[in-house]
């Protein structure tokens, strides 16, 4: 068993609550180089390093966009990456209000013989790079654990590698004086209903808060990411966000302890209207050990790329759009947004 990062302890903890300090989220940004082409060339966009630049540059420096985001998510290329005029973005981020923070995972790879599930991978010289990103400006870093629902799946191997590599990655990260964002997400992916979501998701978050223990984590330094509780994105019956809101928080409670400083949600391929109505369900529903928040990737960007289509004249429409979306998930993540709003002028 290691040691408890003591040494950090205040900085990670101090870290930790402001990243999920109401009324703001975190801004993932972080996708890869061909995750973040693939959704270029949907738009008709051309993929290159400059582009991509100057996408989440759009975003992430919108103007106003620290009264609403807390942290961004960043990637290997853009950490290294200088903003247009010319300052280092971790530097442009904190000049915004904003904490930076890199995405460190590597990917995944296939598991023995079950080609569906997969294993993250990058522990190897993940000291060594995490005190290369903290030299950059970065004060938080990301792990995501990918666990798929299907006939036979998730086995417990498949659950079991994932939450172990979660906990070497958390301690490694709290080391170095980094607050791990600590992401296992169950997929939406198939045709499950909504029971079967919350089975797997209350056993993938045992396992990862047994490992955390083990390895002497410290829970207040953290912010955990996990998926919400919801039907398969093929399944015929759905969820409303009444039952969501039920299950997810039903779960939240009885795996994840109330030291932990915030949960902070993703959408997992959630419109943005229906991630907002299920975390303003959630948040409704009275005191909660945690301070629900939001870590939102394509549920706050997809609007402002469309409209951006890789055009600088569409920059100011594409970045209300994004305002909009970050101003309706901060609302939901207090419990005062409704659909009407979605009506308002953007």
């Amino acid at each position: 068993m290691m040691a408890e990062p003591g040494r950090n302890r205040s900085e990670l903890e101090s870290t930790a609550a402001a990243m999920v300090a109401p009324p703001k989220g975190i801004l993932a940004i972080d996708e890869t180089v061909p995750t973040c082409s693939k959704r270029f060339a949907e738009h008709g966009i051309e993929s290159t390093e400059d582009s991509r630049r100057a996408y989440r540059e759009m975003l992430a420096l919108a103007p106003g966009a620290g009264k609403l985001i807390s942290a961004a998510i960043l990637q290997d290329e853009t950490i290294r990456q200088a903003t247009s005029d010319g300052r280092p973005f971790p530097e442009a981020l904190k000049a915004s209000g904003m904490i930076p923070g890199i995405k460190v995972d590597l990917g995944t790879r296939p598991i023995g013989e079950s080609p569906p599930e997969t294993v993250t991978v990058g522990l190897d010289r993940l000291p060594e790079r995490l005190a290369e990103y903290r030299e950059m400006g970065a004060r938080f870093s990301k792990w995501r654990a990918v666990i798929r629902i299907g006939p036979g799946l998730p086995s417990h191997d498949c659950v079991q590698a994932n939450a172990e590599a979660l906990g070497r990655y958390t301690i490694i990260a709290q080391e170095t004086g980094l607050v791990p964002i600590v992401e296992p997400e169950v997929l939406m992916e198939g045709d499950h209903d909504i029971e079967r979501c919350r089975e797997i998701t209350e056993s993938v978050l045992t396992s990862v808060f047994d490992e955390l223990r083990s390895r002497g984590c410290l829970l207040a330094g953290i912010v955990l990411k996990p998926n919400m509780v919801t039907a398969g994105s093929a399944c015929p019956t759905g969820a409303d966000p009444s039952e969501v809101a039920e299950l997810t928080l039903a779960v939240l409670r009885r795996c994840v302890p109330a030291g932990v400083t915030g949960i902070a949600f993703l959408s997992g391929g959630q419109s943005g209207e229906e991630a907002c109505a299920n975390l303003n369900e959630m948040a409704r529903r009275g005191f909660l050990p945690w301070q629900l928040s939001f870590s939102f990737g394509r549920a706050l960007q997809y609007p402002a790329l469309q409209i951006w289509g890789g055009k600088e004249s569409n920059v100011g429409p594409a970045r209300s759009a994004f305002l909009h979306r970050a101003r309706m998930s901060s609302l939901a993540s207090a419990g005062e947004y409704s659909p009407e709003m979605e009506q308002a002028a953007v």
